[in-house]
Formats: C-alpha cells, structure tokens, sequence
C-alpha cells in the first residue's frame, strides 16, 4: 500500500464552509476510483489544503494524479499541489473496535 500525502495553499479568504463546499464538490470524482482505500480531506489552520490517501498502489496514485487533476487543483485553488508518497506497510484502523 502506498499513502500520498497532497497539500496545496487555500487562498485568502476562504472560510472554513467554502472549503468544505470545495471538497464535497470533489468527493464524488474518489468515490469508487480504482485502487482508492480511503481519503480524508486536510485544512490547515495555516491555510493548507489537501488530502492523504491510501492507496493500493503508487500506480493507482499516479493515475489519478494526472495533469489535468493537477490543473484542476490549480485552477480551483490557485497553486499547483504538493504530492509525497509513502510504503505503508501497516495500518491500524481502530474503528472496527467495539465496546
């Protein structure tokens, strides 16, 4: 598994309800999308967007995170985005925890 790091700056001014708006405008295009586990969406008290996703494979990242994803990024935001990978060797997901 391979977890991708994404973070571009918000611009100035945008309240923390446009960002959601943005993101949930966004949602739709990861729901289903091959080789996606998971996403969660980022915002930074300093004005950082983005997202951390995992993967099942860096290959399946890097379909997603084409040019046209990153102009889109660009273009909505106003910066081109930031991408790190990581090897995930493991992961613990304690929502499957009961009481």
């Amino acid at each position: 598994m391979i977890t991708a790091i994404v973070r571009f700056p918000l611009p100035h001014g945008l309240s923390p309800e446009e960002v959601k708006s943005a993101y949930e405008h966004s949602a739709p295009q990861f729901r289903g999308a091959p080789g996606l586990i998971r996403k969660y969406y980022l915002h930074g008290a300093d004005r950082t967007g983005g997202g951390v996703y995992l993967w099942e494979s860096r290959e399946a990242a890097e379909r997603v995170y084409s040019d046209a994803w990153r102009q889109r990024i660009a273009d909505r935001f106003g910066a081109q985005p930031e991408i790190e990978y990581f090897d995930t060797p493991l992961v613990i997901d304690n929502s499957e925890i009961s009481a």
